[in-house]
């Protein structure tokens, strides 16, 4: 099956290079997207166990892409933020306390934790920019740090991080370690356990190809019950669906989380999507979308005026290459690179581009030619 053409029938002329950001759905979200429509015209919410079922699968592919012990450890959350939010208000912080980022998190990962202050929570911000970001995040691990909260992938940059040394500096020094998953899950093989991360989240609208409003939280098992709760609702509740009962307590499951009527048009599309990505498979969605980021890195080096801000190892990087063009100011080179259908962003100091594994080599090429017509000027 030609993937680029069945799947992601896109506009003439188009160049899609913003996966990092919103990607488009491939055809069988929006043709399960436009059923569920339909069915809901014709019969409305008649089937909705089937619905159900579905949303089921969808905490099953996501389990498998996690590769979580158990569905009852995945929460389907509104995004990101929200789950973050989750862990930095539902545990119990003492005045002291200190926390660890990065000093490239995207917002997210960064005012959740500053919103601690008032309880007398520090914010401890590591600079990336060594050649050894993993042992800097850890020497900064001293006896007050309760709690370790990194992208997998930092959003400007593009640097990826050796997650499992940092699961296990984590674990020896008896710090939980938060993984905001949002730019690896659904472009890199993840996996939790491998991890050792006490949570880890992600939207579904980038990599994996899904719509806003819709992600997954994953929270260890023994941890569940130490997360203070903050909303509630009927769905959060372990007899949900016995509507006249009078005592109630908060699912065992991490559907705790999920206070009130799910997002079921964001589940069809996210299950659709999902299993796209499992039909191929993340080994081969991996090493599609590296060969294509190698190819796009190598072009652009040769390039006059182009300077990589992103990694070059690659064992560094996962789908971003973000770079700045001689005698072009950013803002100025994007609004030129969207005049030509270059769907990009501005991130991280320069022009962001991130594919992804189904990215036609034209849309490569022709994007590298327009540059290159762009540095001759």
């Amino acid at each position: 099956m030609n993937l680029s053409l069945d799947e992601f029938p896109q506009a003439t002329g188009l160049r899609y290079l913003n996966h990092a950001a919103v990607a488009p759905w491939p055809k069988r979200a929006a043709l399960a997207v436009a059923a569920f429509a339909e069915q809901n015209l014709q019969i409305g919410a008649r089937d909705y166990p089937q619905w159900l079922k579905l949303e089921q699968r969808l905490r099953e592919r996501l389990m498998r892409l996690l590769n979580a012990p158990s569905t009852a450890d995945v929460a389907l959350v509104k995004n990101t933020s929200e789950a973050l939010s989750f862990v930095a208000f539902g545990l119990d912080w003492k005045s002291g306390d200190q926390i660890v980022i990065s000093n490239e998190e995207f917002p997210s990962n960064r005012v959740v934790w500053e919103a601690l202050r008032p309880q007398g929570v520090e914010v401890i911000e590591v600079a990336l920019t060594g050649n050894d970001p993993e042992a800097a995040l850890l020497a900064a691990c001293g006896p007050r740090v309760r709690l370790m909260s990194i992208s997998a992938v930092q959003y400007g940059s593009g640097l990826r991080l050796d997650l499992e040394r940092l699961g296990s500096g984590c674990e020896q020094r008896g710090v939980l370690l938060c993984i905001d998953a949002i730019q690896q899950l659904g472009a890199q093989p993840f996996d939790v356990q491998a991890n050792r991360c006490a949570f880890a989240m992600a939207d579904g609208h980038k990599w994996m190809l899904g719509p806003e409003g819709l992600g997954v939280f994953y929270c260890r098992r023994e941890l569940r019950e130490q997360l203070k709760l903050h909303e509630y609702g009927w769905h959060m509740l372990e007899n949900a669906g016995d509507y006249d009962r009078r005592d109630w307590q908060p699912a065992k499951t991490a559907r705790r989380f999920e206070c009130g009527s799910p997002n079921m048009l964001g589940s069809i599309a996210l299950e659709a999507s999902l299993s796209l990505l499992e039909e191929v498979g993340m080994p081969q969605v991996a090493r599609e979308l590296a060969e294509r980021t190698s190819y796009l890195q190598q072009q652009l080096k040769t390039i006059a005026g182009v300077e990589l801000l992103s990694p070059v190892d690659p064992s560094r990087r996962a789908g971003i290459l973000t770079f700045s063009l001689a005698g072009w100011d950013k803002q100025a080179l994007f609004e030129r690179l969207r005049t030509e259908q270059v769907v990009c962003a501005m991130r991280g100091g320069g022009i962001r581009f991130s594919p992804h594994f189904y990215t036609p080599l034209p849309v490569i090429d022709e994007t590298l030619a327009l540059l290159k017509a762009f540095a001759k000027g």
